[in-house]
């Protein structure tokens, strides 16, 4: 078996490296390293430590001469690069070329051969926008409404769309959910990105050693032909129950190593009240039941990180008060928090995370007047963290079809309910097959074409209208498939239309308490 794998020096590529070479009938895994300086030092340890079965090319992901020669004579590759937050909010440029241009040229690459590998493609559960603890479930096919100036979600977003109407043979997408990782205390210490989570945001937390465990058994399981209907669909890479959590308890998990809490730190109008991204995954069982890969629970991994590094335990004998002082209070400040963008009176990020100045102020400043999902207030929490009460009690979103029929039997009458239920038509051109074109038309009367199986399953829609810029409140207003979740966390007389600018300048345009 030969593999082409991008972003291993990543925190799930590590893992997914490691893991393949693990595998007796792993021939060699060929990985794209950018000419970072950082990276010198990992071509050599990976060189030493493995020699003939690794092999490596310099270059950058969207160089498509480069991914040409990552996959070449590869069997399956395996597309994991990404630049995330804070890095994708620090710089449009990078999240643009590594997230969408890096994906145009991973598909590209792998049409180009004549024997085409097949094609795993990770994507991410930002696509699925803001929830709280009204729809805190997602399953795919659900709406893709990336939360607006989250420049890592929207170029993702584009990256998949490229992905799956790009005609390749045999591809998967893969949508990542939170990932747990060895140095996720340290990495996000510096950055004011941590008080973008919600309190109440629901978070599905898989280590990113689960995350590679899973590449893995694809690899093992399906060239070993014990794999049946895996290829051709789009799946949610999640944890379970033992992963589900939500921002608040997150924070107390982090921060009990250091003999702290969400409480004892934050205040809650320091963290964003919508804006964020995170859901609990109710097709999790999916990827599961196919490739057993689910090991760690959320407890367990804090366990583990507090043993390997035991200088968090000396932050149990520092005052609370100077933690808080030194460390948090600091961060508040810092230029990428919703705090901060509260005080330089950014019209547009105050809209977008709090929904306006005037709500920013009633949020209240004492946690005994927060309602909190962790804490039972929206009902029982283990209840709401399980997929059967999920699906019993009208968790779920519609998708406007009959969702029983497999991709082979839906009809145009299908289709055409789909279009209806996102505000617009189904025009012609489907003759049965889920991953041809067909056309279609918008709510703002926008014409394009995709694949029904992009359309239905995939959740997406109209190119012209998403992502940027984000005009969300006014689709909603024509679309059921974005009223039946957007207005969780937006008020129907919202009618904001937000956009930003490649540095990172944030404007909005509409009416509102600004």
């Amino acid at each position: 078996m030969k593999v082409a794998m991008t972003g291993a020096s990543g925190n799930m590529g590590r893992e997914a490296l490691k893991q393949t070479l693990e595998l007796e009938n792993t021939e060699w895994v060929r990985v794209l390293l950018s000419e970072k300086k950082k990276n010198n030092k990992l071509a050599k340890q990976l060189q030493k430590k493995y020699k003939n079965r690794i092999r490596i090319v310099r270059g950058s992901v969207s160089d498509e001469n480069a991914c040409l020669e990552l996959v070449k004579d590869a069997d399956y590759v395996v597309h994991m690069a990404a630049v995330i937050p804070p890095a994708s909010d620090r710089s449009f440029q990078e999240s643009e070329d590594c997230n969408y241009k890096g994906a145009v040229a991973m598909a590209n690459a792998v049409k180009a051969q004549a024997r085409q590998p097949k094609y795993i493609h990770i994507s991410t559960v930002a696509l699925y926008g803001n929830r709280d603890g009204l729809h805190p479930w997602a399953r795919v096919g659900d709406p893709l409404l990336v939360s607006p100036f989250d420049a890592y979600a929207m170029h993702k977003l584009e990256g998949e769309r490229y992905c799956l109407e790009a005609g390749l043979d045999c591809w998967a997408v893969l949508r990542q959910t939170a990932m747990l990782y060895p140095e996720m205390m340290s990495a996000n210490i510096k950055d004011g990105l941590m008080f973008h989570t919600a309190i109440n945001s629901p978070l599905e937390w898989s280590t990113s050693r689960d995350s590679g465990r899973l590449v893995k058994n694809i690899l093992a399981r399906d060239s070993a032909g014990e794999v049946d209907g895996f290829w051709k669909k789009i799946y949610n890479i999640g944890a379970g129950f033992r992963g589900r959590e939500t921002g608040y308890d997150t924070f107390n998990d982090g921060f009990k190593m250091i003999g702290g809490s969400s409480e004892k730190f934050f205040k809650p109008n320091w963290m964003a009240s919508r804006n964020f991204h995170g859901v609990w995954f109710a097709d999790a069982n999916e990827l599961e039941e196919l490739f057993r890969f689910q090991k760690d629970g959320v407890k367990e991994y804090w366990e583990e990180i507090a043993g390997k590094h035991k200088i968090y335990r000396l932050g149990k004998i520092v005052p609370k008060g100077l933690i808080y002082l030194f460390l948090f209070r600091k961060l508040l400040h810092h230029e990428n928090s919703p705090y901060a963008w509260v005080k330089k009176k950014d019209a547009a990020r105050v809209q977008a995370y709090f929904g306006g100045a005037g709500e920013y102020k009633k949020i209240p400043e004492k946690w005994s007047e927060v309602k909190i999902v962790a804490k039972g207030d929206f009902g029982n929490y283990d209840d709401l963290r399980s997929e059967e009460y999920a699906k019993n009690n009208g968790y779920l979103l519609s998708h406007g079809y009959d969702e029983s029929k497999a991709e082979n039997e839906w009809t145009e009458e299908d289709l055409r309910s789909a279009a209806e239920f996102r505000g617009g038509e189904y025009l012609s051109g489907y003759e049965g097959n889920a991953y041809a074109s067909a056309k279609w038309k918008c709510c703002e009367g926008h014409e394009f074409t995709m694949n029904p199986y992009t359309v239905l399953r995939g959740g997406h829609w109209c190119p012209k209208c998403s992502p940027m810029p984000w005009r969300f409140d006014r689709l909603a207003k024509k679309m059921p498939f974005y009223a039946q979740v957007w207005y969780d966390s937006h008020g129907k007389d919202e009618d904001f239309v937000y956009s930003m600018t490649e540095d990172g300048t944030a404007s909005l345009k509409g009416g509102g308490d600004l």
